[in-house]
């Protein structure tokens, strides 16, 4: 499998773990300031900005701010699940050529611009960005009072543990 692709792979399925373990009401649960986010719009966010990935304009040109925003899968495990399975089995089958140039579409607070990425630069993109959404979600489940037995879960693989233990 691909070196780009395996990792992304790899960081979304640590979803799957977490949402077999949660309920509906800790999925949507939107109670912790200061963003009042759940954890559900988290994950339904990192689907969507990969669905955007993989529905690649005919003129080779991926927008990102064409996204879906797949509510339903805030509220109810079961479609995050499943919009999580229609992204992994993408990426499962994804048939491109890392290398390959494409033009993304974005808005980086002052309108909508054209970048020019590789898609493997762009997939390594979107597996950073799950990883910085996991780490927000780690924050939520813990003012939730939730475990989850995944210490790697939100964490860069660059970051170093040990640094915490030096504060």
């Amino acid at each position: 499998m691909n070196t780009i692709i395996e990792p992304s792979l790899k960081t979304l399925r640590k979803a799957q773990v977490l949402l077999e373990k949660l309920s509906d009401d800790d999925l949507c649960n939107a109670s912790i300031s200061p963003y009042y986010s759940s954890i559900g719009t988290h994950l339904r966010h990192i689907f969507d900005f990969y669905d955007c990935i993989f529905n690649r304009h005919t003129d080779n040109k991926i927008d990102l701010t064409a996204r879906r925003r797949n509510t339903a899968a805030e509220t109810a495990c079961c479609n995050a699940l499943s919009y999580l399975n229609t992204m992994t089995s993408t990426l499962e089958t994804l048939d491109v050529d890392v290398e390959q140039q494409v033009v993304v579409i974005d808005d980086l607070g002052l309108g909508k611009t054209e970048i020019l990425y590789t898609y493997g630069a762009l997939l390594a993109q979107a597996n950073s960005h799950t990883i910085h959404h996991y780490a927000i979600i780690n924050y939520i489940l813990d003012r939730l009072k939730l475990s989850f037995d995944d210490t790697d879960f939100g964490y860069n693989p660059t970051t170093p543990k040990a640094a915490s233990e030096k504060c």
